[in-house]
C-alpha cells in the first residue's frame, strides 16, 4: 500500500472509529451497560437466555469483542454479566477468548494508526524500543496483564506502537488475563452481593495480582542469581580480598579506570605488559596528531602563495620529523606514567597478568585478589589473510613509527580514518601515495558527501584514491612489492615500497586467561558485556577498545567511568552506559566530524529528517584564513529545531563540533544555539550561521507580511 493510500485508509477507519463510538453514545446503549441495569433485569437476561442459547451466547461473544476493540468502557460489567449469565465455566471461556480477541483487534489498529507514523518521527527511539521488546517483550507483557491495576484499553495501545508479533500478543494477553477474567466471571455469578465493579478487587485481591504480577520479575531474577552461581561454579572466592579492584591494562580505558578508584580511596592494582599509556599514546593518537601537524606546515609552506607569501623554502628530512613525533610523545608520557599514577595511589605492576579465577590474577609469579576485575586490554591492528602478505614487510599503524627513511611509493590499504590520515601525511612528506577501500568511496561510516569532500582533497594533493577495490594478493618484488586488486571485474596491479595496512583494529582477548575461564566473547571479537558493562561473570567489568562498540580514546574514557563506579559499589549502585551523544572527527585536511544521527543513516533507516547545510565558504573567518572550504550540516526534527546530528566538514572541525555535542547532550536546539553570542571572527560562528539558515527556512511568512503591511502603513 502506497503512503498516499495508506493515509487515506487511516484517515477512513479514524472516521468510521468516531461514528460507531458517537452511535453508541447517542442510541443511549452505554447507559444500558451498567451494574445497576445488569442486576434489575438479571431475572429476564436469564430466562431469554435460557429461550435463545445459541443466539445468546454469539450475540454475547460478538459484542464483547466490539466493545474491547474499540476500547468502551463496559467490559468490565460484561465479564460480570457473563458470570450471571453463563456460570462459571462457560462465562470464562467466552470472556477469555473474546477479551483476547477484542484486545487483539485494538492492538493491530493502533499499530495501523500510529505505529508508521510515529515511527516517522521518532525512529531512533522506537528501534531502541523494539529492540528491547523483541528480547523481553513477552515477558514484560505477561506481567502487565495479570496485574489489572493497569487499564487493559491502554496495554493495548501501547503494544501496537511496538513491533511486538501479533500471535505473542494474542496468546501472552490471554494467559495473562485469565486469572482476573476467573475472578470478575465468579464475582459474576455472586451478581446479588456486588454493587460496584470495584468490590471486586478487595484490597486484598489486588495485592495478590500484583503478587501474581511480580512472580515473573522475581522468577527471572532469582533464574539470573542461578545463572551467576553456574558461572561460578568450580571456583571457590576468597574470604578477604587484596585489593577492591585489579585493573588490567593501562591504556585509557584502564588508566581512567583505576585514577577512579584511587580517587575514592579504594585498594587498586593496574598490571601493564608493554607500555603505559597503551595504543593512545605511544602509537595512535599523540604521534598521529604530531605527524598530522608537520605534514600540514610542509603543506601550508608550498601552498604560501595562497597566503600572499609568494615563496617559502622548508627543509625537511623525514628522519627528523619522526624523531620530533617521538619527541612529543616523551613529553606527554609523564601524564600516564608509572611515578605519576603511583602517587595518585595506585599499585602499578609492569608484567603479564594471566586471570586465573572470576577474583584472582597471576602476575610476576604473584597471585592477587580483588573483589571486582576491569578489563582494558585494548586492541591492536588487524591483519587479514591476504595471500602473500607474509611476504614482505607491511606496516601498521603500531610499527609505522619505527620507519626513518621516507618510502618512495606507498600503498595504504584501508579508507577509513587511520588510513586517510596516514595517508594525506606521507603524500605531504613527498611519497607518492595510492590509498586503497574496498567501499565505494573513502570513510564509509561517513556521509557521502562529506567523503567527497575529502576524496577531492586528496586528489588535489596528488594522491592516488582507489576505491571499489578489493585486495586479491600480495606479490613480493624486489625491496617492495605489488598489491593485486579486483576492480570493475579485471585486476589492477598497484606497486609499493612500503605497505602499509590499515583496516581497523582486532580486540585483545587472547592469551590471558578470558578464554579458558570463560568469559564470552561477541561475535565482532569483542568482549561481549552488558548495560552495565559487566560480563557474563557479574564482577568481570570490561571498557574500552576490548568492550566496543566504539574504538575511540574518548569513549574508553566515558565506558571507564561507568566500570569503575559499577565494579566499586555494585550490588549496592550500578549505571548504564550511556551512548546517546558519541562524537568523533578524522584529522585530514579537510578535517570531518560527526555526533549522532547522519544524513545516509537517516535516509538508510527511513527516519524523517529536516537537512540544514551552510557553506563554510562564505564564512569570513574561514576567507581571512584561507580556508574556506566545507560546510556545516544539521539534521532535525521535522518542523523543529531539536538536534538529532552534525556532521561539520572542514579547518578545525574537530573542535568546531563540540557545540552541538553540548546541545545534543543537554536539549538545546538550534533557536538557542542561533541566540548565543559567538565571537567575531571565528570558525564557531559557523554553527550560529547554520542555525541561521535554519531559522530563515521556518520565519512565519504569515507574520512577516502583515509586518510589510504595518510598515508600510507607517510610512504614509
Amino acid at each position: 500500500m502506497g503512503p498516499k493510500r495508506a493515509t487515506t485508509a487511516r484517515l477512513g477507519l479514524v472516521i468510521l472509529i468516531a461514528l460507531l463510538a458517537a452511535l453508541a453514545w447517542r442510541s443511549g446503549w452505554l447507559d444500558q451497560l451498567t451494574l445497576a441495569n445488569l442486576k434489575s433485569q438479571q431475572a429476564q437476561l436469564q430466562a431469554w437466555v435460557g429461550a435463545n442459547r445459541a443466539l445468546a451466547l454469539g450475540g454475547f461473544f460478538l459484542l464483547y469483542v466490539a466493545v474491547t476493540a474499540a476500547s468502551i468502557p463496559g467490559a468490565a460489567v460484561m465479564t460480570l454479566a457473563a458470570g450471571a449469565l453463563f456460570g462459571l465455566v462457560l462465562g470464562t471461556v467466552l470472556v477469555s477468548f473474546a477479551s483476547t480477541l477484542g484486545a487483539t483487534l485494538a492492538f493491530l489498529v493502533a499499530r495501523f494508526l500510529l505505529r508508521e507514523p510515529l515511527r516517522a518521527r521518532f525512529g531512533e527511539r522506537l528501534r531502541k524500543i523494539d529492540a528491547g521488546i523483541e528480547k523481553d517483550g513477552a515477558f514484560y507483557l505477561f506481567t502487565l496483564r495479570l496485574v489489572p491495576v493497569f487499564p487493559f484499553f491502554l496495554v493495548n495501545l501501547l503494544a501496537g506502537l511496538t513491533a511486538l508479533r501479533t500471535w505473542t500478543y494474542a496468546w501472552v494477553s490471554q494467559l495473562g488475563m485469565f486469572p482476573a477474567t476467573v475472578a470478575f466471571v465468579f464475582a459474576g455469578t455472586q451478581l446479588a452481593r456486588i454493587e460496584s465493579p470495584r468490590d471486586v478487587l478487595s484490597p486484598g485481591l489486588i495485592g495478590a495480582f500484583v503478587l501474581i504480577g511480580l512472580l515473573p520479575l522475581l522468577l527471572r531474577r532469582l533464574s539470573d542469581g542461578l545463572a551467576a552461581r553456574r558461572v561460578y561454579r568450580g571456583y571457590r572466592r576468597p574470604k578477604r580480598f587484596d585489593y577492591n579492584l585489579v585493573v588490567i591494562g593501562a591504556g585509557s580505558a584502564g588508566l581512567v579506570s583505576a585514577y577512579i578508584a584511587a580517587a575514592v580511596k579504594a585498594k587498586v592494582a593496574l598490571i601493564e605488559k608493554h607500555r603505559m599509556g597503551g595504543d593512545c599514546l605511544n602509537t595512535g593518537c599523540v604521534p598521529s596528531k604530531a605527524l598530522i601537524r608537520t605534514a600540514r606546515l610542509l603543506a601550508e609552506a608550498r601552498d604560501s602563495a595562497r597566503y600572499g607569501v609568494r615563496r617559502m623554502d622548508a627543509e625537511f628530512e623525514f628522519a627528523e620529523a619522526m624523531q620530533r613525533v617521538q619527541d612529543v610523545v616523551a613529553q606527554v608520557e609523564p601524564h600516564d606514567s608509572v611515578e605519576r599514577y603511583t602517587g595518585l595511589g595506585v599499585e602499578v605492576i609492569e608484567g603479564e597478568a594471566r586471570i586465573v579465577s572470576p577474583w584472582e590474577v597471576e602476575v610476576n609469579g604473584r597471585r592477587l585478589s580483588a573483589r571486582s576485575l576491569i578489563v582494558a586490554s585494548g586492541a591492536r591492528p588487524l591483519v587479514p589473510p591476504i595471500p602473500g602478505l607474509d611476504g614482505v614487510d607491511f606496516l601498521t599503524s603500531d610499527t609505522l613509527w619505527n620507519l626513518r627513511e621516507l618510502p618512495q611509493r606507498l600503498v595504504v590499504l584501508g579508507g577509513g580514518p587511520i588510513g586517510c590520515e596516514l595517508a594525506q601525511c606521507f603524500a605531504r612528506f613527498g611519497s607518492k601515495v595510492t590509498i586503497v577501500e574496498m567501499a565505494s568511496r573513502l570513510l564509509p561510516r561517513e556521509d557521502a558527501d562529506a567523503a567527497a569532500e575529502v576524496a577531492a582533497g586528496f586528489e588535489s594533493e596528488g594522491l592516488q584514491v582507489a576505491t571499489a577495490h578489493t585486495a586479491l594478493r600480495v606479490e613480493a618484488e624486489g625491496a617492495g612489492g605489488v598489491l593485486v586488486c579486483e576492480h570493475a571485474g579485471g585486476e589492477v596491479r598497484l606497486p609499493f615500497d612500503r605497505l602499509l595496512l590499515a583496516l581497523g583494529r582486532r580486540a585483545n582477548v587472547e592469551g590471558f586467561g578470558l578464554q579458558e575461564l570463560g568469559v564470552a566473547i561477541g561475535p565482532r571479537g569483542t568482549i561481549e558485556a552488558d548495560g552495565l558493562l559487566r560480563t557474563n561473570f557479574p564482577n568481570i567489568h570490561v571498557c574500552g577498545d576490548v568492550a566496543g562498540p566504539y574504538q575511540f580514546t574518548h569513549v574508553a574514557s566515558h565506558q571507564a567511568w561507568y566500570a569503575a563506579v559499577n565494579a566499586l559499589l555494585a550490588p549496592f549502585w550500578s549505571f548504564a552506559a550511556d551512548y546517546r551523544v558519541i562524537p568523533w572527527a578524522t584529522f585530514t585536511d579537510p578535517e570531518v566530524a560527526r555526533v549522532g544521527l547522519s544524513e545516509d543513516e537517516a535516509r538508510a533507516q527511513g527516519i524523517a529528517v529536516e537537512v540544514t547545510r551552510y557553506g563554510i565558504d562564505d564564512l569570513d573567518r574561514a576567507i581571512a584564513d584561507s580556508a574556506n572550504h566545507g560546510f556545516v550540516k544539521v539534521l532535525t526534527e521535522p518542523g523543529k529545531d531539536r538536534i538529532l546530528g552534525a556532521t561539520i566538514v572542514g579547518a578545525h572541525a574537530g573542535e568546531l563540533i563540540a557545540e552541538f555535542v553540548l546541545a545534543m547532550k543537554h536539549g538545546i536546539g538550534l533557536n538557542k544555539l542561533l541566540g548565543t553570542i559567538h565571537i567575531y571572527p571565528t570558525m564557531n560562528e559557523a554553527n550560529k550561521y547554520a542555525a541561521g539558515v535554519w531559522k530563515r527556512a521556518h520565519a512565519p511568512q504569515g507574520a512577516l507580511r502583515w509586518a510589510e503591511r504595518f510598515f508600510r502603513w507607517r510610512r504614509g
